[in-house]
């Protein structure tokens, strides 16, 4: 599992790269799903399943939802829907679905090659690992970074809004 590691972790620099460098939000938000992907690949090689699945669940589901909402909140007219359509063209979809296709490939690989159970570490954390974690000595920090979110959601809330304009007749 050394390999896997070490391979996810490579695609996770490489998409990541090209989400600093990318100059189209659309093509940019191709590559972070897959480096969050990869990462997630680095979970599941490190021996955290629980993890790994909660990166993809919350982080890659979360920001195509989050994509989802700006693209409906934002009232696009005709002229943006064609250039969306330029973006999307198929061509753009080459670089992500080929490092996709090597994650793909070595999640095969690692569940029907490799003898079962192996990870670098050698043992498994658990979901109740995790937790105990995550509520136990770190109790502190994860209500700090709560209410940092908090915050973030009330500030960008208020910076986002569109105030009523007085209308008089």
């Amino acid at each position: 599992m050394e390999f896997a590691f070490y391979f996810a972790a490579g695609v996770a620099v490489a998409a990541t790269f090209r989400v600093i460098t990318n100059t189209n939000p659309v093509h940019a938000l191709l590559y972070l799903i897959v480096s969050l992907l990869a990462v997630s690949m680095t979970f599941f090689a490190l021996g955290a399943p629980f993890a790994g699945a909660l990166e993809v669940i919350v982080y890659a589901g979360a920001i195509m939802v989050l994509f989802v909402f700006v693209v409906m909140m934002l009232n696009l007219g005709p002229d943006a829907v064609e250039q969306e359509k330029k973006w999307l063209s198929p061509g753009i979809w080459v670089g992500p679905a080929i490092l996709s296709t090597l994650l793909l490939a070595q999640l095969l690989y690692a569940l029907f090659v490799e003898p079962s159970g192996t990870t670098i570490g050698g043992s498994t954390v658990s979901a109740k690992t995790v937790g105990i974690s995550l509520f136990g000595p770190y109790l502190l920090v994860v209500e700090l970074a709560s209410m940092l979110l908090l915050a973030a959601l009330v500030a960008a809330y208020h910076l986002g809004r569109h105030d009523a304009k007085d209308v008089t007749p």
